[in-house]
């Protein structure tokens, strides 16, 4: 390698580490800035997971009720994410027959790696432990009408 290669791989990485070190300061202020518009799942039917297990406790239980589970792949620091909260929120009150998640990427780095996220927020949309549905992107009249196809299915026929 020429010594202009090495000061260019040099140069990106310390770029790429002054970004890496930006970045989780600015995670770290928005989660401690006491700002109102975090994103707060508090109250309606949003589970809100912060494990694997926790992951697993509720796919296992949305599994044998055969229900429908939508998973919300969100940030602190995305403001779309932070502002949509309280939709979800109203979605999770109006359709009780689907179960309502909320991952921070953040928190389950790891775990939502395996779901590749590319944006915030990502709904998937699961029944039986496998995808129905994706969503990207906070479009709220896509996602009542995907959860209104889907709380539909979900109803018992009138036989």
């Amino acid at each position: 390698m020429s010594d202009y290669h090495l000061f260019l791989v040099k140069t990106l990485f310390s770029n790429f580490m002054s970004f890496i070190f930006y970045f989780r300061l600015l995670k770290h202020n928005v989660r401690n800035s006491g700002n109102e518009d975090e994103v707060d799942f508090r109250g309606g039917n949003v589970h809100v997971i912060t494990s694997k297990s926790d992951w697993e406790q509720k796919i296992a239980e949305a599994n044998k009720d055969g229900k429908i589970v939508v998973a919300n792949f969100s940030a602190t620091w995305c403001g779309p994410c932070r502002t949509f909260a309280r939709v979800y929120r109203e979605l999770s009150e109006k359709y009780p027959s689907l179960i309502f998640l909320a991952i921070d990427v953040d928190d389950l780095m790891d775990f939502c790696l395996s779901w590749d996220i590319s944006a915030t927020p990502t709904f998937f949309f699961l029944k039986d432990g496998q995808q129905l549905d994706k969503l990207i992107g906070a479009n709220r009249p896509e996602l009542e009408q995907k959860i209104l196809t889907l709380a539909g299915s979900t109803m018992p026929s009138s036989n």
